[in-house]
């Protein structure tokens, strides 16, 4: 049963459940002192140990319904049950199941023929964990554990006893036992099937997302939208996590040395208690006008839900929104789901026609008394403007007032300054120009972002 859970353990791992090496112990202590009588009992008990958050327990619903089938719950005996513990005597309980199953004493026909399910469905558990199903990762190999599982089972004495019953030419119990053969490899089958389909759908999806945080956000389709959404809160957290660290390691700034030496004045010279100088940590203040027309649209949301799902390290963001009218959307963010408030935003701001030099004229009257030194301005946008005025001069104003000034274009650098695009023009004013059309794109911009911040 350890290695079942343990392999279980694995499965939710790779659906993005982080489980620490303490927490893997505490479902075993956990499992050893419920049980396996009671399996809701045994799942809400495991689930308390696994799963963390509402959304890693609704993964673990899903994995522990795929992943604990008959064939994995009832691989222990009634008599076993009582004695089911699996501190110390795991080695001893598997090795008396392997015995009991594989010594001969009941074959193939009898556990089937008896309705001994809980039998069967423990040898083919069993030969499964022998065979190595665990590595299975391609739909090709389902025949190939499939045979492996049958040959662990017995399928070489089941042969010979078909085989035998051609020679005394009893036909009726030759037909039986082909059927009998073609039942079990078709039930092993179905349970070769049902693990390769939770193990693929698994690897397939990280897959996916892996492509998926590539694509240019342009292409992206519809049906993948709940899939980026999904790739951007985990980057986030990710790069919440690595700036949460380097913030609090930052707090503690230098050993202040007089100040240790007068707290230890009481232990004759001993340095038992250390003193540190505060460090003050500036947490940066961002400023982002968002180009939301066309297909530039798609950048800005997921742009927007990067840094808003970000709070923890960047909690002084003012947001702004344009086609050609520049309007505040921070509210929205603020006070509503990410994903709606990236809706409405679209909604309110976009499909207008393109006019850059009205939005940093709408967008100068809107930051005038908020824009400082310590104020990081973000332009993300394709600077194509339809030939108006991109008015320059008001964003060279607000270089020189801000920290610095971000331009994202999700354009190839080739095509910038072509056409109707103003982006040469812009860039004298811009402390970093980058070609962001991905989620990794946006990821490694808004850590450089951080790393700059601190």
């Amino acid at each position: 049963m350890v290695d079942f859970l343990r392999d279980f353990i694995k499965v939710l791992r790779a659906s993005d459940v982080r489980i620490s090496t303490s927490e893997t112990i505490d479902a075993m202590n956990v499992a050893s002192v419920v049980g396996l009588e009671d399996k809701i009992l045994l799942k809400e008990s495991l689930s308390q140990s696994l799963a963390k958050s509402l959304r890693e327990k609704e993964i673990f619903e899903e994995c522990y319904e795929n992943f604990f089938k008959e064939s994995y719950m009832n691989f222990s005996s009634p008599d076993d049950k009582k004695d089911d513990k699996f501190n110390d005597a795991n080695k001893d309980i598997d090795s008396e199941l392997d015995q009991d199953i594989f010594s001969g004493e009941e074959d193939l026909e009898s556990m089937y023929n008896d309705s001994d399910r809980t039998a069967l469905m423990s040898s083919m558990a069993l030969a499964s964990r022998e065979v190595g199903l665990s590595q299975i990762r391609l739909f090709t190999q389902t025949g190939m554990f499939t045979r492996k599982i049958f040959e662990f089972m017995g399928l070489e004495k089941l042969n010979n006893d078909i085989f035998q019953a051609s020679r005394e030419e009893n036909l009726e119990r030759e037909n039986d036992l082909k059927e009998l053969r073609e039942r079990i490899r078709l039930e092993i089958r179905d349970y070769v099937e049902q693990q390769v389909k939770l193990r693929t759908s698994q690897s397939g999806r990280q897959l996916r997302e892996e492509a998926l945080s590539q694509v240019r956000l342009s292409q992206v389709d519809r049906s993948d939208l709940a899939i980026m959404i999904n790739i951007v809160r985990k980057m986030a957290k990710r790069l919440v996590s690595l700036h949460s660290r380097r913030k609090k390691k930052a707090n503690r700034g230098q050993l202040d040395v007089r100040s240790t030496l007068r707290a230890n004045q009481e232990y004759d010279g001993l340095l038992f208690e250390t003193v540190w100088k505060k460090t003050k940590v500036n947490r940066p203040k961002v400023i982002t006008l968002c180009d939301v027309s066309g297909s530039v649209a798609n950048v800005a949301r997921f742009f927007l839900m990067f840094l808003y799902s970000l709070s923890e390290v960047l909690p002084h963001i003012r947001t702004f929104a344009f086609s050609n009218k520049a309007g505040e959307v921070t509210d929205l963010f603020e006070t509503k789901d990410i994903e709606v408030a990236s809706a409405e935003t679209l909604l309110l701001y976009g499909g207008g026609s393109t006019d850059y030099g009205q939005a940093l004229i709408d967008l100068e009257g809107f930051i005038e008394t908020d824009i400082d030194k310590k104020t990081t301005l973000i332009i993300l946008g394709d600077a194509r403007s339809n030939f108006g005025d991109p008015r320059t001069d008001i964003l060279k104003s607000l270089q020189e007032k801000s920290k610095r000034v971000i331009f994202l274009n999700p354009e190839p650098k080739g095509l910038w300054g072509t056409g109707d695009s103003e982006m040469k023009r812009f860039l004298p004013y811009c402390g970093k120009a980058r070609y962001c059309s991905s989620l990794k794109d946006l990821e490694r911009v808004v850590d450089d972002l951080l790393r700059m911040a601190f």
